[in-house]
This record gives structure tokens, C-alpha cells and sequence, in this order.
């Protein structure tokens, strides 16, 4: 259930600070264990790192963040593929193609 528009969003204030101490384009992960936190528009531009549950995913804020959560951004669970033998030649093939293509392009590219 979502948040009361009475309370308004939640922003963690503690993440706000150390992000405002930053300057606009460093590089530095804040890290945060706070994957409810909103992302707000003062966020844009900064680097911070969602705990997972395992490890601090780096996440860098962009315009179209604005308004999700942080843990939106940071899986906690990895994907493993589906399929067995049928699935890995099919794979297999597939990579063989995109390197022959690959190939191609290149050898294309020399005789221009």
C-alpha cells in the first residue's frame, strides 16, 4: 500500500546531508542501507550504494529515477537461466553468430 499523500514521500534526511556535502559530479558512493527512501530531484547526479542484502550495488541518479525507490534500482536476487543442455547450444550458437557478424563488419570496414 502506497504512502498517504497527507505524510507525504519518504526521504531518508540523514542521505540528503551527506549528498549535499558532495560536490555536483564526484564520484564517491554514499552508502545506504535505506532501499524505501524516495529519490529526489536533488539526488540527480550523485553515485549511492543500495545495500542488496549481500553487497552495495552503485546506483547513479538520473532525471528519470525521480519519484522510485532506491531498491528498484538494486536486485536482491540473481538470476540464474533457465534451461539445460537444449538452451546452453542455442546460447553457444547464437554467440558464434554475433562474433561472425562481428567479423564481417570489421573486414567490411578495412576495404572502405
Amino acid at each position: 500500500m502506497p504512502r498517504s499523500l497527507k505524510k507525504g514521500p519518504y526521504v531518508n534526511e540523514r542521505l540528503l546531508k551527506k549528498l549535499k556535502n558532495l560536490k555536483p559530479g564526484d564520484k564517491t558512493v554514499v552508502k545506504t542501507w535505506d532501499r524505501a527512501c524516495m529519490i529526489t530531484p536533488e539526488m540527480v547526479g550523485y553515485t549511492v550504494g543500495v545495500h542488496n542484502g549481500k553487497t552495495h550495488v552503485p546506483v547513479l541518479v538520473i532525471e528519470n529515477m525521480v519519484g522510485h525507490r532506491l531498491g528498484e534500482f538494486s536486485p536482491t536476487r540473481k538470476f540464474i537461466i533457465h534451461g539445460g543442455k537444449i538452451a546452453k547450444e542455442q546460447q553457444k550458437a547464437a554467440a558464434q553468430k554475433a562474433a561472425d557478424d562481428r567479423k564481417k563488419a570489421l573486414a567490411a570496414d578495412e576495404k572502405k
